[in-house]
């Protein structure tokens, strides 16, 4: 089925126009607007409605209307191609949306990143040592989890779109957290593998579905500024963590445990309660908020309205699959062949990889410079403040500057400097406190993670290929991931000048990539420019009204970039 076009994405002059706006979409549907008003320099008010509500237009209307009832979208019955809303109401329901949505959206992370990353407060124990094991057999088990995490990346995805991730994503957390709490009863290398496995397994996927879920609620401007809080849970769970840390850890020795197993079970209780109580709190879509134990729902008709509306005319292809419909082979085959998508899941493979290493080896560095366990744990906590503030400005100037790749590449640019000084520095471990200040600065980089996910959703331009992209790129991160654990190796510590010249390395080559991306795009965007300007308006037109290229393919969509 052809889908139709976004009417309403394309700018109408030349003035720069933030980032995820209306306008801002990166689609050219309507460029046959754009074409006959690009000789005024002051756009009509029909214009001007049109590129605010690309369902002024009767046609289009009725186009997405019925594709809205074709894939049985599960808001069709509240769309409304003219209602209108204040700018105060639509505040309102943001505020609404941000504390019920996006609030538990980061509570979730905040499970997931307990138990993905309480390995490294329990080997600042003596976790290692009381399971015989070396630091290769912990780059083994961070190897296997990835490996795991990555390979249920996809599945897992093509699983919370067909039952939807209202479904999933509360049994997810569920799964993985009564796993992460039998980790205390690990005996040796076995147990940590197997352990690491299924957490992989069971964890992989989430991150996608989550990002899924809130695309059905905020508009492609609002969504990497959501995303960036979504992350600073990562470090937020940091700090609450090593907080958590110092005091659990001293209970070595009660009942004959060892600190790290109480770690483990403890927190993994914590996270089964966040799993269970998200079967009440993710409602299904915005028209789908009233339950038994919700009988009036979160939102009133009218507000209801505000956000289904809101959310269709930013990017009318949202609803072009209902919220439990099933991604089908072709559309997984074309969403995984879209070379155009590549150049972004190439960054994701690559960008991270140098702040890896540094992040699981953290605590094993300040033991090896000299700080003891407790200690340790709360020199974690400067960074991931820092953290947290440097990724929330990153993005907020993103979307200032509405530019994703040079703003992008600050991360790496960042982070050069400090891994040249971890190096080359000849106090590196000797000298603790000056150790601890490059990781401190390394580590308080500004995170972009946000800014590209939303980037991959956007450029994909379809729910099915939103759907897959997002769960490629996150494998390609996760692969990224697995590389970065065999860089610090056994034979190469307390020091790892290979693994820290492989990381200056690798960060130089992620600058490159993001100015290459930035390339690819412009040129892409010229190409299909020109074709499209060879085109009579009539053959926009036809072009508009009839294909059957969906996506990002559409001769008439523009690359974000």
């Amino acid at each position: 089925m052809a889908v139709p076009p976004i009417q309403a994405s394309v700018p109408i002059t030349d003035a720069p126009i933030p980032i995820g706006s209306t306008a801002s979409t990166s689609s050219l549907d309507d460029k046959n607007l754009s074409i006959r008003s690009s000789a005024n320099s002051v756009p009509s008010e029909e214009e001007l409605s049109l590129k605010r509500n690309p369902f002024t237009d009767p046609r289009v209307a009725a186009q997405w209307k019925q594709v809205y009832d074709d894939c049985e979208y599960e808001c069709r019955y509240v769309f409304d191609a003219t209602l209108d809303w204040t700018e105060e109401e639509e505040k309102r329901v943001i505020r609404k949306l941000d504390w019920r949505v996006c609030l538990w959206a980061c509570v979730m992370f905040f499970a997931l990143q307990v138990d993905r990353a309480n390995l490294t407060q329990v080997i600042s124990d003596n976790f290692l040592d009381d399971l015989h094991m070396n630091t290769n057999d912990y780059n083994v088990g961070n190897t296997i989890f990835l490996v795991a995490f990555l390979f249920a990346e996809l599945p897992s995805q093509l699983i919370s779109k067909k039952v939807g991730p209202d479904r999933w994503v509360p049994a997810q957390i569920c799964l993985w957290s009564i796993v992460a709490a039998l980790q205390c009863l690990i005996n040796g290398r076995g147990s940590f593998f197997a352990t690491r496995a299924l957490l992989g397994i069971l964890e992989g996927g989430f991150i996608p579905d989550v990002v899924l879920w809130l695309s059905y609620f905020y508009t492609s401007k609002e969504l990497p500024i959501r995303l960036s809080y979504f992350w600073t849970t990562l470090s937020l769970t940091g700090v609450v963590t090593s907080l958590l840390a110092f005091v659990i850890l001293r209970l070595r020795g009660v009942l004959g445990w060892g600190g790290w197993q109480w770690l483990f079970l403890i927190e993994g209780i914590i996270t089964f309660f966040i799993g269970f109580t998200s079967f009440f709190m993710m409602p299904a879509s915005a028209v789908q908020t009233k339950a038994w134990f919700r009988p009036n729902g979160w939102f009133t008709d009218r507000e209801i309205s505000i956000v289904v509306n809101r959310v269709l005319r930013d990017d009318p292809s949202k609803g072009d699959m209902n919220n439990r419909q099933a991604i089908t082979p072709k559309i997984l085959w074309s969403a995984l062949s879209d070379y155009d998508l590549w150049p972004l899941y190439l960054l994701g493979l690559v960008i991270y990889i140098p702040q890896a290493p540094p992040t699981k080896y953290i605590t094993l560095i300040f033991r090896g410079s000299g700080f003891d366990t407790f200690t340790t744990n709360l020199l974690t906590i400067p960074y991931n403040v820092f953290h947290i503030i440097t990724l929330i400005l990153l993005t907020r100037l993103s979307e200032w500057l509405n530019e994703r790749t040079l703003v992008s590449s600050i991360q790496n640019i960042w982070m050069l400097p400090t891994i040249a000084a971890l190096r080359w520095w000849p106090g590196t471990i000797y000298n603790a406190w000056g150790t601890y200040a490059i990781l401190t600065v390394l580590l308080s980089y500004p995170y972009c993670h946000a800014i590209l996910v939303a980037w991959v959703s956007r450029n994909s331009n379809s729910v099915g290929t939103r759907g897959v992209s997002a769960a490629v790129y996150n494998m390609a991160v996760q692969t990224g991931n697995v590389i970065g654990n065999f860089i610090y190796l056994d034979n190469d510590k307390p020091l790892y000048h290979k693994g820290n010249s492989a990381l200056f390395a690798i960060n130089a080559l992620s600058i490159v990539l993001f100015v290459g991306t930035k390339l690819y795009y412009v040129w892409r965007n010229k190409q299909r420019e020109r074709v499209w300007n060879g085109m009579t308006e009539d053959e926009r037109t036809a072009y508009i009204a009839n294909t059957r290229t969906v996506g990002s393919r559409r001769l008439d969509f523009r690359f974000a970039h």
